[in-house]
């Protein structure tokens, strides 16, 4: 499944990239994140929990941070296992372009599901991942600006 969207956040494009590298912004913003923590520059563990339809997991993942063009662009990756209900992959691809005095933040987010989660129907998966990513990048613009005083 694909997501691609964009959300105008009224920061500058190097506040933005910042936060998106921040951990603590990411565990805000992040639908049922409980804990997240930096390995490396490049590398984080995270553990979250989803509830899809009748089926609710805990997933233990780690994310990586690639292609790294600061301020510009990234790609960020991760996978996910949930136990029996299941286990999650995915990525997305991150541009940040400056528009006037804010940022336009551009993203390609491609997911794949496997397990009990799959099996819930692909209409319900895609409906409850765009909720989920709109959650993430309306809460995003929502703590940038406010921390950027905008």
């Amino acid at each position: 499944m694909e997501l691609i969207g964009e959300q105008k956040i009224n920061a500058s494009r190097d506040v933005v990239f910042t936060a998106l590298n921040d951990t603590e912004v990411l565990r805000q913003c992040i639908p049922g994140c409980e804990a997240i923590e930096k390995i490396s520059d490049t590398e984080m563990t995270a553990t979250v929990v989803l509830r899809v339809g009748p089926v609710k997991a805990k997933f233990e993942g780690a994310i990586e941070l690639s292609n790294l063009n600061p301020p510009e662009s990234y790609t960020i990756s991760g996978e996910g296992k949930g136990g029996i209900a299941g286990n999650a992959s995915g990525g997305a691809d991150v541009t940040l372009v400056e528009e006037g005095d804010g940022t336009l933040l551009q993203y390609n987010v491609s997911v794949k599901i496997m397990g009990k989660f799959a099996q819930l129907g692909s209409r319900l998966i895609d409906s409850t991942a765009k909720k989920l990513s709109s959650q993430f990048f309306k809460k995003f613009a929502a703590i940038v600006e406010t921390q950027s005083g905008s």
